[in-house]
Formats: structure tokens, sequence, C-alpha cells
């Protein structure tokens, strides 16, 4: 393990105060990131050490101490996400995991998001769901950025079910890629796409900040003066989305 963690990105930490957590914080890989909520680890982990938890960053394993986690760095051979690596530029890779396959990683990554997602109720039922990893590699290996997850079979043609970036990579444009990926593998699938309602506060900053950027570079390209005025949502985005409720409410910016 390295000697000097790194600190977190401020977040709702500020605002979500740990006291009172049964994890306060996480070591993963390099860093020492707090926790905003409680998340439903086993109970002998109630009383961990300093509440620190320790989280192997490839293959999500948690343990206790140090010292486990120093032994379990020797043996783990892993060094990405399971399942299919689906995309790939550059040092950044998406790898398409399904929850019946890999039900231990996936629940050990629902675990993991539930420490910094209000909202999260999904831990153990993760069968019926893929996850989208997204990483960034060096010489080490593929270092976890954050995710998004789906159900395989929506009858509300939803996309995303859940979404979470690690604190100490927000406000990098990783969210925005995440989402940007989810549309796209809806286009692949040609089907609607959006994500489920009602999103949490912090997706809902994501998603009005990806569809505000998107109506930029629109209104970059277009032509002079452009005028909406009986313009349909599907005229000015033909080529980006369906998501005609996250593009209105880009739309009424303040």
């Amino acid at each position: 393990m390295s000697p000097a963690p790194s600190s977190a990105t401020p977040g709702p930490q500020t605002l979500f105060p740990p006291n009172g957590l049964r994890i306060r914080r996480i070591r993963f890989g390099e860093y020492d990131i707090e926790t905003w909520y409680d998340a439903p680890f086993p109970e002998e982990y109630a009383a961990i050490p300093d509440g620190r938890l320790w989280m192997c960053e490839y293959c999500l394993k948690y343990m206790k101490s140090r010292f486990s986690a120093s032994r379990h760095q020797t043996k783990c051979k892993v060094r990405h996400p399971p399942g299919d690596e689906i995309y790939r530029d550059g040092k950044i890779s998406i790898f398409e995991v399904d929850g019946r396959k890999n039900k231990i990683y996936c629940q050990n990554l629902c675990l993991l998001s539930k420490m910094f997602l209000d909202h999260k109720s999904l831990f153990y039922d993760v069968e019926p769901f893929l996850f989208y990893v997204m990483t960034e590699t060096d010489d080490m290996g593929a270092h976890f950025v954050g995710y998004f997850s789906k159900e395989k079979l929506s009858p509300k043609n939803y996309n995303v079910s859940c979404i979470m970036t690690l604190p100490v990579r927000q406000r990098q444009g990783w969210g925005n890629l995440l989402i940007d990926f989810s549309y796209l593998l809806s286009k692949k699938e040609q089907r609607a796409g959006s994500p489920e309602k009602p999103l949490s506060a912090l997706g809902a900053l994501g998603y009005k900040n990806y569809w505000t950027l998107s109506i930029m570079r629109y209104l970059r390209h277009a032509p002079l003066n452009p005028r909406l005025e009986g313009m349909t949502i599907r005229y000015v985005f033909p080529f980006i989305s369906t998501d005609n409720d996250a593009q209105i409410s880009a739309l009424r910016l303040p």
C-alpha cells in the first residue's frame, strides 16, 4: 500500500459529515476517501480500527486492516474488472460485467457505491443487471474510475439504473463520459434511452450539466441565428438521444 494517501475531492461529505457512520473512510488504491453514507456491510465490520475499510481497487474485495490488505495485495493477480472490455480509447477502458456471471464483484461494487449515494438500494440482487465499469490504465493495472448499471430487460427502456464516479475522480469529466456512453449503448440497441427516475440530487446535477454541454455543442455548429421556436426536440437532437425529459430540463436554464 502507498504510504502517503491522497485526499479525496471535496464533495457532499462536507454536507453530510461522517460522524456516526460505521465506516468513516475507505482506503482505495492510493486514496483515503471519506464516506458520505452508511452501507450494509456485515455486522463484523461495524467496529473496524479507525473506522477505515480497506478495498482492493481491482477485485473490490474489502478487508478490515492494513495487514489483511497488504497480504491480499501480494496474492491478488487481478488487474482489471471481470467481464468483456467493450471500449478502449488510449488509457480509458469500459468493461461490461454481467451481474449473474460475476456476482461477488458486482455486489461489492454496489456496496462501494452505496457509501457515496444516498438513494442506492440494490446490493445483493445483481443478477438482472449489467454493470459498465470505467477504468484508467497505467503500468500497475486498470484503476477504477466509476460505473453505471442498467437492467438487462427494462420495460421502460431505462438505460441507467445507478451511476457513480469516485469522489477523487469527480469534476474531471468522467461522469459526462459515462452518461454519453449510456446513450451510445441505447443508440446501438436502437431503443430509447433514459435514466431511472427520480434522479438523486447529484444525478440530476450531472445530467443537467451533460445536456447543457450537448446543447452548447449543437448551437456551436448550428446555422447562424438558430431559432428553436416551432422545432421539436427530435429535430434539434436527431443524433444525440431520445431522452426528451433530460433535454427539456437542460433547456430550462436560469
